[in-house]
């Protein structure tokens, strides 16, 4: 018994080494998705049962101070994020319609690929998210939609760092980092107090903005001729 899983094992790195990028392959957390998956279980078991049980005896916790360096470093990660999205290949060089992943250590190509990296990273970064949530005593904002988001999308964005670390499918990249610098810099105000809520009179348009961006990627990424040229490589 203890053989056959060892030769699945086995065959299961043997295909992954053979169709992922082999650039990415000495990246911190990118030999195996395990590190990863283990942090997404931990933070759905603190977010939903260890720290509500913690904080089931205890006053909210007043964090307004840390959101607010919490948010700031959100808006900044995003907004760097952003400018290099545009400087690696959106702003000039990549095709609207169809751009495939260049899997050269073209310095350009690279740098897309590194930021793929840096993006997976901004999405484990969020899991604080939830905690603040949690020692806020927010419960109520803990929806499951709010736990599938946030759980997903590292194990997403891994998948895409080790196979497609670049191309395409880093549009949605770009636009989520505009989305976000919005998003953070809303709860940022937010979390300054009463006297700044008369400058966030465009509140009502965030969950339209963040709706329209979805359905733009959607209807963007539904394109047959997108799809066979960010996965092309995996099939060849």
């Amino acid at each position: 018994m203890a053989g056959l899983v060892k030769m699945a094992i086995n065959e299961y790195t043997n295909l992954v080494d053979s169709i992922s990028d082999p650039r990415v392959y000495d990246w911190p957390l990118m030999q195996s998705p395990i590190p990863t998956l283990m942090m997404v279980i931990t933070y759905l078991y603190v977010v939903v049962f260890l720290g509500p049980r913690l904080m089931a005896n205890r006053k909210p916790f007043k964090l307004n101070n840390v959101l607010i360096i919490y948010n700031a470093a959100q808006v900044c990660f995003s907004l760097v994020m952003l400018w290099e999205h545009l400087m690696s290949g959106w702003l000039l060089d990549y095709s609207y319609k169809c751009q495939p992943v260049d899997y050269s250590h073209n310095p350009t190509a690279l740098r897309m690929a590194n930021l793929c990296w840096w993006y997976y990273i901004s999405k484990l970064t969020e899991f604080a998210d939830t905690l603040f949530f949690v020692l806020r005593k927010k419960d109520n904002q803990i929806s499951l939609l709010h736990l599938y988001h946030h759980s997903l999308t590292p194990l997403e964005t891994w998948i895409c760092v080790k196979f497609i670390a670049g191309g395409h499918g880093t549009f949605s990249n770009l636009i989520n980092n505009i989305v976000h610098v919005i998003m953070y810099f809303y709860y940022m105000v937010s979390a300054m107090g009463p006297e700044y809520q008369k400058y966030l009179w465009w509140k009502k348009h965030l969950t339209t903005i963040q709706l329209v961006s979805s359905y733009m990627l959607l209807l963007y990424g539904f394109t047959a001729k997108t799809l066979y040229d960010s996965f092309h490589h995996i099939y060849s």
